[in-house]
């Protein structure tokens, strides 16, 4: 064959797999705003726009004082580690920097790319790491967190190796699509990865959650009884509920929903269930597992991992587009690692405001659910009170920052929320 036909196959190949990723792209795109229109609650509560209460009534001078303090300079360390979190994956991603370091590792293929994600993402923890210091002394000093040092880092590093290992899978399933499928590989590599978000959603909370937590029935007693209770009359199918010893780290209240099908959990924090020691505060705590339930009853893990799988499949699409200007099997290589983390970095922050959005109403619904299930708005109220208190949350943040980095609503706007389902 020779050199001009050579160069015409790749010319057709390069054509078509940028038709592929096209249709890859639009159907993706498509899917993800049909499923998120049909799926998602975009009106969870009656009436029109809310009226905020004045964060003056709700919290004391000295209340607002702290939660200012913490949350002011939490956000900027935060906002600091994203930045330079972003500037080291774009350096190495986007100069010949990361090549020349990953073209100096050795040994066989598969090898070399687990070495070259386990470098990049190594190297972004390391300059990520003192803001990570900063923000651990800070929650040790304003008392919202109670972990050691040593733990603290070992908790880091193991959640840097499960990165490692996740995302090494993923590309090296990328790159066999890349190299085998040539002209499909989009479409191959689209079905492939959203098969993998589900895939991973499943087995989350039996694979990776226990390598990082104990989990146990909640024993027998009044609260177990009440929340089979609230379960029942909200039609959850309920086969047990788990306390997590989260008070080893953290003294926030919390609970949470994770899996789906057979592994679906709703996990409570275990200093949550020790706080209720009277009646007000165990009504506190039934409005926390109410809207956990609500999340159960309506499948928001299951719909939130089908919306993220097509969201995935829309930036396979538009991963291809971007890589059909040049041969694509240049990237599906140890070389390439770096651009593509560097892509899917800045992909990650642009989608933010969306993924925020449909979190803030998905969670808009579950406040309402609560409200309806326990009719309880004063436990609700002193709930979102004490959360916002022990968290030291922002109550009242500025409004481009919660319509990008905000996945609940405020506190002031679930306050509201409590008042226009309940009064």
């Amino acid at each position: 064959m020779t050199g001009a036909n050579v160069i015409g196959r790749q010319r057709d190949v390069l054509s078509s797999s940028k038709r592929t990723s096209w249709v890859v792209l639009v159907l993706g795109a498509v899917t993800f705003v049909v499923l998120a229109w049909v799926l998602i609650p975009w009106h969870p509560y009656p009436g029109g726009p809310l009226e905020l209460p004045d964060e003056r009534d709700v919290f004391t001078p000295e209340q607002l004082e702290r939660m200012l303090a913490y949350s002011g300079a939490a956000r900027w360390i935060s906002r600091a580690s994203l930045l330079a979190s972003l500037v080291v994956a774009c350096v190495l991603g986007f100069t010949p920097l990361g090549r020349r370091l990953v073209a100096r590792l050795r040994g066989p293929w598969l090898l070399r790319v687990l070495l070259a994600v386990a470098v990049v993402t190594l190297l972004g923890w390391v300059a990520t790491l003192p803001f990570g210091v900063a923000i651990h002394r800070l929650q040790v000093r304003y008392g919202l967190s109670r972990q050691a040092w040593t733990p603290w880092l070992t908790d880091s590093l193991l959640n840097q190796a499960v990165g490692i290992v996740t995302t090494s899978l993923a590309l090296l399933a990328l790159f066999a699509c890349i190299r085998l499928g040539r002209r499909w590989w989009p479409a191959v590599a689209a079905a492939l990865v959203a098969g993998l978000v589900v895939l991973g959603s499943f087995v989350y909370p039996v694979v990776v959650e226990p390598l990082f937590n104990d989990f146990e029935p909640l024993p027998r007693g009044q609260l177990r009884t009440e929340v089979m209770a609230i379960a029942e009359r909200e039609g959850v199918d309920l086969d047990d509920v788990l306390v997590v010893d989260a008070s080893r780290r953290t003294t926030s209240l919390n609970a949470y929903v994770t899996g789906f099908g057979s592994t679906r959990r709703v996990v409570l924090y275990d200093n949550l269930v020790d706080s209720q020691r009277t009646a007000a505060a165990r009504g506190a705590v039934l409005s926390v597992v109410a809207h956990e339930l609500a999340h159960a009853k309506h499948d928001d893990v299951l719909v939130g991992t089908v919306i993220g799988a097509a969201g995935a499949v829309a930036g396979v699409g538009l991963l291809g587009v971007l890589l059909s200007y040049r041969r694509q099997d240049q990237y599906a290589t140890p070389e390439g690692v770096p651009m593509l983390l560097a892509i899917f970095a800045l992909a990650s922050v642009l989608a933010m405001p969306v993924e925020n959005g449909l979190s803030r109403q998905v969670e808009a619904r579950a406040d309402v659910d609560a409200l309806h299930a326990t009719g309880d708005l004063k436990s609700f109220v002193r709930l979102q009170h004490d959360l916002g208190v022990r968290s030291l949350s922002d109550p009242s943040p500025q409004a481009w920052s919660q319509w990008w980095f905000g996945s609940h609503p405020t506190t002031l706007q679930r306050i509201a929320i409590a008042h226009r389902v309940l009064d």
